[in-house]
């Protein structure tokens, strides 16, 4: 069978980097929170991320001018409030207030933990050198949350144009060790 040609806009589609996140920041004391898709893992211990925010968001600037925010990672029953999170500006809304986002107090940030989320990432800022060209961040996790409540957990993950599949069954394979 001959390959077919895959024009570029499609690439994202072929290397999605993981599940889809909710970003809250906190500026002035005034929280707000993105839909967020474009991370990566860099190291394990401590655990260093790096993500990509667009400079046209709103939380770009919360997050340049106070170097901290929380990673919220929702599962599958959450995808109506994070499509609609990632499709409204904090600028003009409060996305909390309009989505009926539940905000719990952080440890070691400012930004606020969404309750409903599975998992809560406090991260602080501690790279910004590619985040003029690129729009980059390189964050360490600080302090990191689970919900053990929540059995086997369905995250989401953006295909590109309005396109998400769901975690499905996990398969266990030999790992080596270290």
């Amino acid at each position: 069978m001959a390959k077919k040609s895959v024009p570029f806009s499609k690439v994202y589609q072929l290397i999605e980097p993981g599940p889809v996140t909710m970003v809250t920041t906190s500026y002035k004391g005034k929280p707000n929170v993105m839909t967020m898709s474009w991370h990566m893992m860099i190291d394990f211990e401590p655990p260093i991320l790096a993500f990509i925010m667009s400079n046209r968001n709103y939380s770009f600037e919360n997050l340049k001018k106070t170097k901290e925010c929380v990673i919220n990672i929702p599962t599958v029953e959450l995808t109506p409030k994070v499509v609609g999170v990632g499709n409204t500006t904090g600028l003009s809304v409060d996305k909390f207030e309009k989505f009926h986002l539940l905000q719990e107090k952080a440890s070691k940030v400012n930004a606020p933990l969404l309750s409903e989320c599975y998992a809560n990432l406090e991260c602080k800022v501690i790279d910004m050198k590619m985040s003029k060209k690129y729009n980059m961040f390189i964050l360490e996790v600080v302090k990191a949350w689970v919900r053990p409540s929540k059995h086997k957990p369905r995250t989401i993950h953006h295909r590109g144009n309005g396109l998400f599949v769901v975690d499905g069954k996990e398969i266990k394979l030999p790992s080596k060790k270290k």
